[in-house]
């Protein structure tokens, strides 16, 4: 099928459709006064790329493009898992290719949702070109873990559930790494009037160091949120919803993601990877409430959770 050419409340109402039944519903709970958590780590594979993965294969699959040789992606991160669940889901095949130094407990899941887990050369890149040659000379359709309208559709089907749960919501804070889920949900949070905050780690910041320039730009990442968020470069998608009047960009530094990350834990016995807390700490470092009604998306869970029970130094 043909690629969108614009993302659009349209379609993410579509997306909504298509996976409506194959995804869990968000479950959104009182976190204090004003504030609630959208908790979306409770998701299949543990974040809400499987929204994504699965309105991107299921589009494939009804407009009779999705080919033989199935599905490939270069990611052992959450996008990796929710392609390769959402291909199990629709018994398609996946070839997912990683780094051979990625860590086993990741290609033990990817092989528990029955992908072909192909282990290329010690980097990133050397695993993405092998993905590339892969899909081009066995016909494979390719994924990506954020830039795609159909990827940020399905997680922009998030903001309606929450709005479902939560009737007058007036703010979402969002986390940011390529713009998926932040492109999906302010393009349905516009068409509502709902305002969102957009967070980012002061040393991960490719969405707001792309408004500064006003296109998106390379940028450094380090920041301890950068296994979920660190993405060089943001979507042109992300970049356009985020110049909208609903949105603002903030930037909180590590030592409060890290923070939040343990409060939400030590609070409501939540365990959450540190891209996620992100949001929580945007929330948390604002000199003023955000909203009357908030909801924070706690998008993922992938960690390990032993350092949250381990002293503070």
């Amino acid at each position: 099928m043909e690629r969108p050419q614009q993302l659009d409340y349209a379609a993410v109402r579509a997306a909504a459709a298509r996976i409506d039944g194959g995804v869990r519903p968000v479950t959104v709970a009182p976190a204090a006064d004003g504030v609630w958590y959208a908790l979306e780590y409770l998701q299949h594979t543990g974040s809400f790329k499987a929204r994504g993965a699965r309105n991107f294969l299921a589009a494939h699959h009804d407009a009779g493009t999705l080919p033989a040789a199935g599905v490939t992606i270069a990611s052992g991160g959450n996008a990796g898992l929710a392609c390769a669940w959402a291909a199990s889901a629709l018994t398609v095949p996946a070839t997912v290719f990683l780094p051979a130094n990625a860590p086993r407990v990741k290609v033990e899941r990817l092989r528990g949702y029955g992908a072909d887990v192909r282990l290329v050369g010690d980097r990133y890149a050397e695993a993405l070109a092998a993905c590339q040659e892969f899909a081009a000379e066995s016909g494979a359709l390719s994924s990506h873990a954020y830039d795609h309208p159909l990827i940020a559709a399905g997680a922009g089907t998030l903001l309606d559930e929450i709005r479902g749960a939560l009737p007058g919501l007036d703010t979402v804070v969002v986390a940011v790494g390529g713009g998926g889920l932040f492109a999906g949900v302010a393009t349905a949070a516009r068409e509502h009037g709902v305002h969102v905050v957009a967070a980012e780690p002061e040393n991960c910041r490719s969405l707001n160091a792309a408004l500064e320039a006003g296109r998106p730009v390379d940028v450094a990442v380090d920041s301890v949120a950068a296994d979920s968020l660190g993405a060089t470069r943001v979507s042109a998608d992300a970049l356009a919803a985020a110049q909208e009047k609903n949105v603002t960009s903030v930037l909180v530094p590590d030592e409060a993601i890290t923070a939040a990350r343990r409060a939400v834990w030590e609070e409501h016995r939540i365990v959450v990877e540190a891209g996620a807390a992100t949001a929580l700490a945007a929330l948390r470092e604002a000199p003023e409430p955000l909203g009357e009604r908030v909801a924070v998306i706690l998008c993922g869970a992938n960690t390990d959770p032993r350092d949250l029970t381990e002293p503070v130094a």
